[in-house]
Order: structure tokens, then C-alpha cells, then sequence
């Protein structure tokens, strides 16, 4: 009996013992889940069977669950990285979106004449200068006023025939002669205005002419046109010769800026493209007319030439001023560049997938314009990615990569889909042919492989024949994967053949009217600026 009483009194103690501890806290793990290892949660290569911190950085050593590994599921290179962590690094995350983007590209211009505005004086015959006016180069000049004054014996001829010719048909028609030789020396004096015309007389000359019957010693030579000097090549008693330049005029109404275009900006500089012309607080409307086809040596920039109207001739030759190209971009997907790791040969974003992991995602980009960048393979729409904190992420993917044996993925010859090579050869699905290793995503690709090799290998990039190399969107003219544009439904029959899409704008636009996009050549696309 007193047994008994021992007994009932030591279970009881044992109970209440075990009730007053403490549950386990957050580092611990129930007995369904035993803690058998633990590792570092700066580098997660390395593994420890006892907690503490990793000699490597100092950090405390994270335990890990028993018989579970904590990258399950996840892509190779994924890393996981806690919520402290992520804030103490400024780890950020966006949401990718499919949208238009506009905006503008700022150039820097400089102000040219328009060539086909330019209008120089040059010499018919051979003379003497006799007299300069004042106008000089830079001088704003009007239509006939004169520049300065010449002596030319051919000058001198040509006024003596056209003054003979008038005197001759007044003559005439006095004394009342017949209509055939009037009409005769009406023809000759034309014909002697004519030659007065070609030697640059100015109107007022020929009227002052015509009124006192007297050729000019001296002949003046006027502007041709309202606008500036930029060319002055006169002095007094200069002799000059047959087609000698004396003067050059330019109409500055109307004038070219020529605005530099970095290589990564041409494709935004377009022929007929607006843009506008800022000087001073001043804004003029342009438009690109051409771009020149050749990068300046030194510059490595394009010369792209836009043309504007210049009211009060505010802008004069040579001034420099800001160009804004306005820029519209097709709807795609877009990413913020610092969310792109550009190691050269490839670049990388890293994709969320939530309770702290991080995907390495190999990405395939277009055009680069201001702060976004043209994603163009590898993501889709809704998912996020890391915007601010990459290279951390970065760092640890490549450790983890390294330290994991991990390979790059393989395409699998038959649907085109990432294969991991490792995982694909421990579930058997790898074959030989030809001393090349193929890996497969599922036993029905390899099966298909294995009963007719030389249909699928040595394909672009390991893909099937039906399959190699990029398919082209019919409607934008991007290059489009067929197996990722297959998965997500942009694909479209017409004529018994398929065409993919790059987007779902693209194969709605398709849809709606396919013989307008079938008319292009093949490969060719819509210009979008």
C-alpha cells in the first residue's frame, strides 16, 4: 500500500513539472519535426549539426527542419532571405505590368542654316569692286537692298543692247511703221531684258533703265532675299572674276538643328518624329526630317536633322539648345533597369515568390529608354521582382549555386521547356545520341526522342525541328518563344498556319484582322514611334 502511495505521489510530481515549463520558443521545433541541422542565413552552403554562429560572417546559425529541406519546390539558385534581413539590405519588390510607355528624350541640338534657304551672290562676268555698303556679315538684310557696287564691261554691253532695243520700238510705233518689225524689235528688247535678268540687274534697276534710257556705270549688286549675312568676301578695287562668290545670304525663317543620338537612343530617332526645340524659356514645334545613316568617330553619336520654323529669328546659326524627342513605345513589359543584373552575356531579375524566396530569372530585353527597360523574355505579367537590393540577392544565388553543384538549365529538345540537368538525370529522364546528352521535363518527351532521335537533336538550342529558333509576332515583328507563347495561350490558326504573339495585345490585334498583318513581309513588323 505505501508502494502505491510512492507511486501516485511521484507521477503527479512528473506531471506538474512538466506542465509549469515554458513552451518551446521560435528557434525550437515540436518532436513531429526535429532539428537535426542548422545553417547560416548569410550563406546557406553552409550546414552545421549544432547551433551557434557560422564562422564565415558571425551570424546565428538557423536550425533547420528534420527530413525537410528548405529550398523544396523552388527553382536551383533560389535563395531564401528573412524579413529583417531583406530590410536591413533594402530589399524592394515591384509588380510587373504590361503597359504603354511615353515620355521624353532629351538631346542636345546645335543650330545649322537650312541649306536649301541658303542664296550666295556670285559673279556672271569679270569686273571691279567700287564700292562696299555697310552691311557686313551678321547683318540682317531685305530683298534688293544693295550690298555694293561693280563695274563690268559686259555689264555695260548688256545695258547699251536692251536701251538700243526700247529706243527702237518707240521709234517705230512714232512714225506709225509696219506691224512685222515692230513686233520684231519687241522680240529683240525681251530678249535683251532677258540677258539683264540672267546678270542679276534688280527690278529697280531696270525701271530706272527703262525711265532714263541711260545704261549704269556702276552696277549694284543686292540681297537676294530677306535674311542674314554669313558670308562677306568684298573689298574697294578688288578684282573678281566669272563665278566668283561676293556675298552669301541666309534665310533664317525656317532653320535646321542637328541634335546628337546616342547608339542606345536610335532606334527612338525617327524620320517625322516630333520633338521640341528648347532656348532661353522658348519653345519651338520640330520635327526629325532625316538621320544620318553614320555614327560620328569621336562622339559615337548619330546626327539626327529636324526642321523648325524660327518666327523673329530668335535662333541664329550655330547656338546650342535642348531637344525633347517625344517618344511612344508599344504596350509591353517593362522592368525598372536596376531590377536587371547585367553581367554582359546574360541578365537576371530576381522574381518573388513569397515567405522570403527569391527566384534567379534569366531575362531577355529590348529597348532601353530612361529608367525602364524592354523585357521581351522570362517574365510575365503580375509577378514581382526585386527593384532595390538585387546584388545581395545576387551574391547569395551564386554561392548557393556554387556550393550546390548546381548546372544552367537545359532545353529539353522536344517542347523547348528549362530542364534541370541534375534533377532530369536522377529521374532517369536523360538520353545519349551522338555523344550528346539530352535532358527531358517529362518521361512522354524523352519516349518521343528516344523513337526518333534525328527528328529533335541538333535543333536550335536543342528544340525540335517543328519548333527551332524564334517564331516571329505578326504584328509588332518581335521575336516570340513558340513553346512560351504556346503555354500561355498567344497563339492563333489562320490559313493552317500558326503564328505566336508576344503579347496578348498582339493576338487580339491578329484576331481582329489577320489579312492586314499577313500583307507584311515576312519578319517585317509596325514601326512604333
Amino acid at each position: 500500500m505505501a508502494a502505491a502511495v510512492v507511486s501516485v505521489a511521484a507521477v503527479s510530481f512528473l506531471a506538474g513539472y512538466l506542465y509549469r515549463q515554458p513552451e518551446p520558443t521560435g528557434g525550437l521545433v515540436t518532436s513531429n519535426s526535429k532539428v537535426a541541422r542548422y545553417r547560416c542565413p548569410m550563406h546557406p552552403q553552409y550546414v552545421s549539426d549544432r547551433p551557434g554562429e557560422a564562422p564565415c560572417c558571425g551570424m546565428r546559425l538557423e536550425p533547420i527542419p528534420e527530413g525537410r529541406n528548405a529550398d523544396q519546390g523552388h527553382p536551383p539558385g533560389a535563395v531564401h532571405v528573412p524579413t529583417d534581413r531583406q530590410q536591413l539590405a533594402g530589399v524592394r519588390t515591384d509588380r510587373v505590368e504590361f503597359y504603354a510607355l511615353s515620355g521624353r528624350l532629351s538631346l542636345a541640338g546645335r543650330v545649322v542654316p537650312d541649306e536649301r534657304r541658303l542664296y550666295p551672290v556670285i559673279t556672271k562676268v569679270e569686273g571691279v569692286v567700287r564700292e562696299v555698303y555697310p552691311p557686313t556679315t551678321g547683318a540682317l538684310v531685305r530683298r534688293g537692298e544693295p550690298l555694293a557696287a561693280v563695274y563690268s564691261r559686259d555689264l555695260l554691253i548688256a545695258q547699251q543692247g536692251y536701251i538700243y532695243a526700247l529706243n527702237a520700238v518707240d521709234k517705230v510705233q512714232a512714225d506709225g511703221g509696219a506691224a512685222g518689225p515692230a513686233e520684231q524689235l519687241k522680240l529683240s528688247a525681251a530678249d535683251s531684258l532677258h540677258v539683264l535678268q540672267n546678270l542679276e540687274f534688280s527690278p529697280r534697276q531696270i525701271q530706272e533703265m527703262e525711265r532714263t534710257r541711260r545704261p549704269f556705270q556702276l552696277v549694284e549688286v543686292v540681297s537676294p532675299t530677306d535674311g542674314f549675312i554669313v558670308a562677306r568676301n568684298v573689298f574697294p578695287n578688288q578684282r573678281f572674276g566669272l563665278n566668283t562668290e561676293l556675298f552669301r545670304v541666309a534665310d533664317l525663317s525656317h532653320v535646321w538643328v542637328l541634335a546628337d543620338v546616342f547608339e542606345k537612343d536610335r532606334e527612338f530617332a525617327r524620320p517625322r518624329a516630333a520633338a521640341t526645340v528648347r532656348y532661353q524659356g522658348r519653345s519651338f514645334p520640330a520635327r526629325i526630317a532625316d538621320v544620318s545613316p553614320q555614327f560620328d568617330p569621336e562622339s559615337r553619336t548619330l546626327k539626327a536633322r529636324l526642321e523648325l520654323d524660327n518666327p523673329g529669328h530668335i535662333l541664329r546659326p550655330d547656338m546650342f539648345v535642348d531637344v525633347d524627342l517625344h517618344v511612344k513605345l508599344p504596350a509591353g513589359i517593362t522592368a525598372p533597369a536596376d531590377a536587371v543584373v547585367d553581367s554582359g552575356a546574360r541578365k537576371t531579375v530576381f522574381v518573388d515568390l513569397g515567405n522570403g524566396y527569391f527566384e534567379p530569372r534569366l531575362i531577355e530585353t529590348g529597348w532601353r529608354f530612361g529608367d525602364r527597360v524592354q523585357v521581351t523574355h522570362g517574365l510575365q505579367a503580375g509577378e514581382r521582382i526585386v527593384v532595390a537590393g538585387n546584388f545581395l540577392l545576387d551574391s547569395e544565388s551564386r554561392m548557393k549555386t556554387a556550393a550546390a553543384g548546381i548546372q544552367a538549365p537545359a532545353k529539353d529538345p522536344v517542347c523547348g521547356m528549362d530542364v534541370d540537368p541534375v534533377k532530369a538525370k536522377a529521374a532517369g529522364r536523360s538520353s545519349q545520341y551522338q555523344g550528346t546528352t539530352y535532358y527531358f521535363c517529362a518521361d512522354q518527351c524523352k519516349r518521343k526522342f528516344d523513337a526518333d532521335p534525328a527528328q529533335y537533336a541538333g535543333g536550335t538550342s536543342g528544340q525540335s525541328k517543328q519548333a527551332q529558333g524564334p517564331a516571329i509576332d505578326p504584328v509588332c515583328g518581335m521575336e516570340v518563344d513558340r513553346a512560351e507563347a504556346k503555354a500561355g495561350g498567344r497563339t492563333s490558326q489562320h490559313g493552317g498556319t500558326t503564328y505566336y504573339f508576344c503579347s496578348d495585345h498582339c493576338k487580339r490585334q491578329f484576331d481582329k484582322e489577320p489579312a492586314k498583318y499577313l500583307k507584311k513581309p515576312s519578319g517585317a513588323g509596325e514601326a512604333h514611334i
